[in-house]
């Protein structure tokens, strides 16, 4: 972590070794037609989907209500709650903070799902938005990047503040799952009182995950640029007087893209130390005291599985790796509720000392 890599210099490839000792195994067997890791990366946010989930979640968007978070320094965040006093039931104790993935939002249709499942057991739902996700390109006017997790924090203990009594639980997929466990490595020191956290697929190292969408299937690239640049569009609209974005939307990649914007509007210096400022790697995660559970996929074609063996091991951490299940997909065709919404309920049931 000495080196630094200067603008537009891409990182190096990462090593792809299987996963060693130390790490947890589940059985995830998903049918032959949802084996692929591509397949199941995809599978999630497929649109043809949205209307049949839609459908399922009808109870947790109807009782679904838009709040502004102040997070601090003048900094708004978009979530939306779903209470248990909206279907006559007494107030939930336990509320579920579900943050999605890069360039996702609230309305993702695995934070939909996990939101509904979650609910229908009891629990209150706060779908959290990172800035400049979902509908809210208009609250602040500085562009996200990944290492602002201080606003994170500030939005859960804004939370924590609303409703003192409820015990806080994190779920988050990919980046929103990276996240999650830096809020959780901050929790003691921010006096956020968290009951369990859970981090499906989370970026390790940025680093070696820009890699693997650089060079990896150039679907997810194409994707992920579309996404962005799209994103970029309405902070633009939102902020005419702030930003020309031109020369970052004439970009066709994800480093040039990334080097661009965090060293012209983030502040920093290289590309390099960008994506070690939100890597939880080496120590990052040593000072967490909740309870913490990480599932990951071996087979996952973004986040490099042999980057689990890189994390400290506090006590309050648990890693489980499945062979299977690619990128936050972990479908395997039975029923309703896929094989990771079951862990994530599974895990939240258990009863903490």
């Amino acid at each position: 972590h000495g080196r630094r890599m200067e603008c537009r210099r891409s990182p190096e490839q990462p090593r792809r070794v299987p996963v060693g000792s130390g790490v947890l195994t589940a059985e995830f067997r998903p049918p032959a037609w949802l084996g692929n890791p591509h397949v199941q990366s995809i599978f999630p946010s497929l649109p043809f989907r949205r209307p049949g989930v839609e459908r399922r979640c009808r109870g947790l968007l109807a009782a679904s209500r838009d709040e502004i978070l102040a997070c601090g320094k003048d900094v708004r965040l978009l979530a939306t709650r779903a209470t248990q006093q909206s279907r006559d039931r007494p107030a939930a104790s336990r509320v579920v903070v579900l943050l999605h993935g890069w360039e996702g939002s609230s309305e993702s249709l695995y934070i939909l799902s996990l939101g509904q499942a979650l609910w229908e057991r009891g629990f209150e739902i706060v779908r959290l938005n990172l800035r400049d996700h979902g509908d809210s390109h208009h609250l602040n006017p500085e562009i996200f990047h990944s290492c602002r997790i201080r606003e994170v924090v500030g939005a859960v203990q804004r939370l924590q503040q609303l409703e003192p009594a409820q015990a806080v639980n994190l779920v988050g997929f990919s980046l929103g799952g990276n996240f999650c466990l830096r809020v959780g490595a901050r929790a003691a020191e921010a006096g956020l009182r968290l009951e369990q956290v859970v981090a499906v697929c989370p970026v390790i190292d940025p680093e070696h995950t820009l890699v693997q969408l650089e060079r990896g299937w150039a679907l997810y690239r194409q994707y992920f640029v579309w996404k962005w640049r799209r994103s970029l569009r309405r902070k633009q609209a939102a902020w005419p007087q702030l930003y020309d974005l031109s020369e970052a939307l004439e970009l066709d990649n994800l480093t040039d893209m990334t080097d661009h914007l965090v060293c012209k509007y983030g502040g920093y210096p290289s590309l390099g130390e960008y994506l070690h400022g939100y890597a939880i790697v080496d120590d990052a995660l040593a000072s967490l005291v909740h309870p913490t559970r990480i599932i990951s996929a071996a087979d996952d074609p973004i986040i490099p599985a042999a980057d689990l063996e890189r994390l400290a091991r506090p006590p309050a951490l648990s890693i489980t790796c499945t062979a299977l299940g690619g990128h936050c997909g972990f479908h395997d065709g039975r029923g309703e509720l896929t094989w990771i919404e079951r862990e994530v309920l599974a895990t939240l049931s258990r009863p903490q000392q």
